[in-house]
């Protein structure tokens, strides 16, 4: 059968979206492509940033190709799926756009998810997946191509005469097993953004890769309940096999998406004598002064470390589990810096900081090399433990919920926001059925 996948031509526009508005590679749908592909069936991949495509054009390519089945996200890659827009307005644009002409249409992201039947109301697919979507969709495929039942598959959610019905909990990927994926060359030629570099423009295309998925942490303001939950680490010769590809095809920057970059001391001996630079996501107490020189050596040029509280108070209600003192910390912040070229402490505004104390923290860190950024007002993902705390479960209210909590408590929002966002149904009143 034919199937199409489709990260939709994002735009932002009054969004509250925290996450990076460039380019990036659709991990998901290129792992999923190539599970659809093992079995026989043929895809097409359509991407509105690196296509240059608007959710109009894209909609003309994917009826063109005559799907049985088509597949939209509902986040601009996995790499966001923990600070996804709140708003299900550009794929619900995309989908009026299909009118009807992709097949089966399914959804996959954080929405549906979370809350199934929101999204299900709010897009009007046949389908939603809840939780890593590669294998479902692959089941999906091989049981619509087998006229079996895929009605009942585990990992998904459907209306049934407009009652919602979900079929067992959301599903996670095995993950460690997924090949190297390749990618269209004019994609990466499109690709020119490095992700989260801040020393220089740097040489070469940019890209994503992802060595692990998960974080062996349950922090509370982290999204991932449904989702790239359990820490995993994959197979280490298909991220390296990966990587090669990338930098054949002219990739000189390369942004591990891992939720926790975790010390892997054979995945960075190995990145050594590669010609390729990369950026990460870690948390500096995890990291020795010998890893953090081995990690320079690597090709490092950015490291996102999340700090987040400056108090053992703080941290402690965040549930980050650290065991250093907010010196060590800032010491390691600071022997990082000695071997990378960018360095960044992430904050989020908490009680427990006093602002006499973040300011001096700051500046010290400046002073040191080291990037410390304003603390962010906390947004209550429905994936959050934070969310859970103060509402249980999520329902089909709860990304409103949210946004009106996050709207509603905060007068001052994150340095990356032009304006004070949009309620969720501002956003999505012209688009989205369920309002």
């Amino acid at each position: 059968m034919r199937v199409a996948l489709v990260n939709p031509a994002w735009h932002y526009d009054g969004s509250v979206y925290f996450g990076c508005r460039h380019e990036h590679l659709p991990l998901e749908l290129g792992y999923t492509a190539a599970l659809l592909e093992k079995d026989g069936h043929e895809t097409l991949m359509v991407d509105g940033q690196l296509q240059n495509l608007d959710n109009g054009a894209l909609a003309e390519t994917v009826a063109v190709f005559g799907p049985d089945m088509t597949v939209v996200t509902t986040a601009p890659t996995y790499l966001f799926w923990r600070c996804a827009p709140p708003e299900l307005r550009v794929p619900a644009e995309f989908l009026a756009e299909l009118r009807g002409r992709g097949g089966l249409t399914v959804a996959v992201g954080p929405h549906g998810s979370a809350t199934p039947g929101a999204a299900l109301a709010k897009l009007g697919t046949d389908v939603v997946v809840r939780g890593e979507c590669e294998e479902v969709v692959a089941a999906l495929a091989r049981a619509i191509g087998d006229r079996g039942d895929w009605r009942s598959l585990p990992g998904t959610a459907r209306l049934e005469a407009g009652r919602v019905v979900v079929n067992g909990a959301p599903a996670a990927s095995p993950f460690v097993d997924h090949g190297p994926l390749r990618w269209p060359t004019e994609w990466i030629a499109n690709h020119r953004h490095h992700h989260h570099r801040f020393d220089g423009a740097g040489r070469g295309y940019g890209a994503e890769v992802e060595a692990s998925r998960g974080c062996p942490y349950d922090c509370s303001f982290c999204a991932k309940i449904d989702y790239r939950d359990k820490y995993r680490r994959r197979s280490l010769d298909h991220v390296l096999a990966e990587i090669d590809g990338l930098i054949s095809q002219g990739v000189g920057y390369v942004y591990f998406v891992d939720e926790i970059f975790l010390p892997q001391k054979p995945l960075l001996e190995a990145l050594v004598d590669r010609r390729v630079e990369f950026g990460v996501q870690t948390r500096i107490d995890l990291w020795k002064p010998d890893l953090l020189e081995l990690l320079g050596r690597a090709g490092c040029v950015s490291i996102e470390a999340g700090i987040e509280s400056l108090t053992v108070e703080g941290r402690a209600a965040l549930a980050k589990r650290c065991k250093l003192s907010t010196d060590e910390l800032a010491d390691l912040l600071v022997k990082a810096r000695r071997h990378v070229p960018f360095v960044q402490a992430n904050l989020i505004g908490m009680e427990e900081d006093e602002a006499d104390l973040v300011r001096s923290w700051r500046e010290r860190l400046i002073a040191a090399g080291v990037w410390a950024n304003e603390p962010v007002p906390l947004y209550p993902y429905p994936s959050s433990p934070t969310y859970r705390q103060l509402w249980g479960e999520p329902d089909d209210r709860a990304w409103e919920r949210a946004h009106e909590h996050y709207l509603t408590a905060f007068d001052r929002f994150s340095d990356i926001q032009d304006a004070r966002p949009l309620p969720l149904a501002a956003l999505e009143d012209a688009c989205c059925k369920g309002h």
